[in-house]
């Protein structure tokens, strides 16, 4: 039984940092599809990093260069460094996996069609 598990959510003012931790338990091939998405209050879910099979990152516009995903294979787990926040990316996140190969990440990843994925973990930023 796969499961999935994000941590590392809280408050943090304009400006600040946190790192996002998504845990998986079970067997997840390494090939898998990895992604991390986040949904607003009143908003629909929304793509905001993914890696691809060959570990290969993805970044949604609003996001990138200040966000950085990543694989920690030793702790089975995979990472959303955030930096200089906004309050506009107050949300909801989520880690979705994928390790079906017929289809590319990137067909997954902009569909979000994702085997597994885990609850989620609050993100505020507010002054």
């Amino acid at each position: 039984q796969v499961q999935l598990a994000e941590s590392g959510g809280g408050a943090v003012q304009p400006g600040g940092s946190l790192t996002l931790s998504c845990q998986f338990s079970g067997d997840i091939p390494r090939r898998s599809c990895l992604s991390w998405f986040r949904q607003a209050p009143g908003k629909e879910r929304e793509m905001v990093a993914d890696l691809d099979r060959d570990r290969l990152p993805t970044y949604a516009p609003r996001v990138l260069g200040r966000f950085t995903i990543s694989a920690d294979i030793v702790k089975n787990a995979l990472l959303l460094q955030m930096d200089r926040l906004k309050p506009e990316d107050t949300a909801r996140y989520y880690c979705a996996a994928e390790p079906r190969e017929g289809y590319s990440c990137d067909y997954h990843y902009t569909r979000q069609l994702y085997t597994y994925w885990g609850q989620g973990t609050q993100v505020t930023v507010s002054s």
